[in-house]
């Protein structure tokens, strides 16, 4: 029994075929026969741009994009941090033996 295997398609992919699902002027069946995608997953698609159109010109948007960039500097700077002290844990758990 032969499984069925996903299509990974990129986010370009994804935003012209949601873009010709906004415009509106063929049918998601149509769209779904021209690129091979069911129309669900379609209708998915649009409905994902539709609602981060909104945030695209926020403010708030740049906001969350600097928190998020200083909790990811954070975290790495917490894991440079872990890491040497490994590594000094095992350097001394040598001298041990």
């Amino acid at each position: 029994m032969a499984r069925d295997i996903r299509k990974a398609h990129d986010s370009a992919f994804k935003a012209k075929v949601a873009l010709e699902a906004i415009r509106g002027e063929r049918t998601l069946t149509q769209l779904s026969s021209e690129f091979g995608i069911h129309p669900n997953q379609i209708g998915q698609w649009r409905k994902q741009v539709l609602e981060a159109l909104p945030d695209l010109f926020s403010k708030h948007r740049h906001k969350k994009d600097r928190e998020q960039d200083a909790l990811v500097s954070e975290l790495y700077r917490q894991i440079g941090q872990l890491k040497v002290e490994v590594d000094w844990l095992k350097k001394k758990s040598q001298m041990l033996l």
